[in-house]
């Protein structure tokens, strides 16, 4: 979160310079994080992060879930 908090002083200082090093602490705690890069799982199944519900196997699923919790 302090990497994340330095992105947002350095948005409202505008300093350009400080703002990409401040992404890059972002970047490589997100990377740590296993939120980002390879896959950290081994079983061959793909990666359907950052893709729509709706285009992946489980549009049916979510579908089912998001109806029955509607009030």
């Amino acid at each position: 979160m302090s990497a994340r908090r330095a992105v947002r002083h350095t948005l409202e200082n505008g300093d350009e310079t400080a703002l990409k090093e401040a992404r890059q602490h972002v970047d490589a705690a997100k990377v740590a994080l296993g939120e980002r890069g390879a896959v950290w799982w081994t079983d061959g199944e793909p990666d359907f992060n950052r893709k729509l519900v709706k285009n992946t196997p489980y549009a049916e699923w979510y579908d089912t879930i998001a109806s029955s919790s509607a009030p």
